[in-house]
């Protein structure tokens, strides 16, 4: 038995990284999970670790900024698994510069991707949460769901070269504590987890020419971090290192679990220690 038995979640960004652990994570403790990618490979990738394990999951794929996409994503979990229970918003990525480079095209797309796009899932989880919550309590049954919202040290201290993305993230805090005050009338928690240092290939050395670039709509964006300033950090966290994927989806989990349940409107920082 396990604490997630016959829940359904919407993991977004799960093809790799953080989301993938994330998706195995919950799928380990019984729950039924909708992983996305923008691309299929790395989703159906997941899925087949999920079912190796002997979980079930099913795949969405695509940008979470297209307009229809929360609708898309939220309707899979329905008529794809049956229902909806846990919400992450964890899809993401970073496009930097320093605020006097940086164009209107790098400011609204991570903007998109780290606000419109959890803005708009929601949304449509709020459609099917009123009517799903009615009939629960018709039937005699309480509920409880989860939001978990991913953000950054970026968004909560704010980083040099991350204008776009230190105010994605910023908001996204915003969102994470209007939501636990709208929803806890449905029994709906709604909490966040900041990152710090977490070891994925948006934070990896800088590499150079193809090696060192991510593709989103067919856009080359540049990632990675300067392995002097890795070195730093590392030297600045207490617990010595950056955490791994799979450490930063055991705090996303606490959120989606049962050990939860009166954890509403908080934003957990998850830095080793820093």
């Amino acid at each position: 038995m396990g604490q997630l038995d016959g829940k359904i979640a919407i993991v977004t960004g799960s093809g790799r990284g953080i989301g993938r652990e994330v998706a195995r994570r919950l799928a380990k403790d019984g729950a039924s999970v909708v992983v996305n990618d923008l691309d299929d490979e790395p989703a159906q990738e997941t899925i087949a670790l999920i079912e190796k394990d002997g979980g079930r999951a099913i795949a969405c794929v695509g940008n979470v900024t297209a307009p229809d996409f929360g609708d898309r994503i939220v309707e899979a979990a329905i008529t794809g698994l049956g229902g909806l229970h846990v919400v992450v918003n964890n899809a993401g990525y970073t496009w930097d510069n320093v605020i006097q480079k940086m164009t209107d095209e790098q400011w609204y797309a991570i903007i998109d991707v780290h606000v419109t796009a959890p803005f708009r899932i929601l949304r449509a989880f709020a459609n099917y949460l009123r009517p799903a919550v009615e009939a629960e309590r018709q039937a005699g049954q309480r509920v409880v769901r989860k939001v978990v919202n991913v953000s950054s040290t970026s968004g909560t201290n704010g980083n040099a070269g991350q204008v776009n993305y230190s105010a994605g993230k910023a908001a996204m805090v915003g969102v994470t504590r209007t939501l636990a005050k709208e929803w806890g009338r449905y029994d709906v928690t709604v909490n966040c987890v900041a990152f710090g240092y977490i070891q994925t290939r948006l934070t990896q050395p800088l590499a150079e020419g193809e090696a060192g670039t991510i593709e989103v709509d067919g856009r080359k964006v540049r990632v990675g971090v300067q392995g002097t300033r890795i070195a730093a950090m590392s030297q600045m966290i207490p617990l010595g290192r950056g955490g791994t994927p799979a450490e930063a989806a055991g705090a996303i989990y606490l959120f989606c679990s049962p050990d939860s349940d009166y954890v509403s409107g908080q934003t957990l920082l998850v830095t080793g220690g820093l």
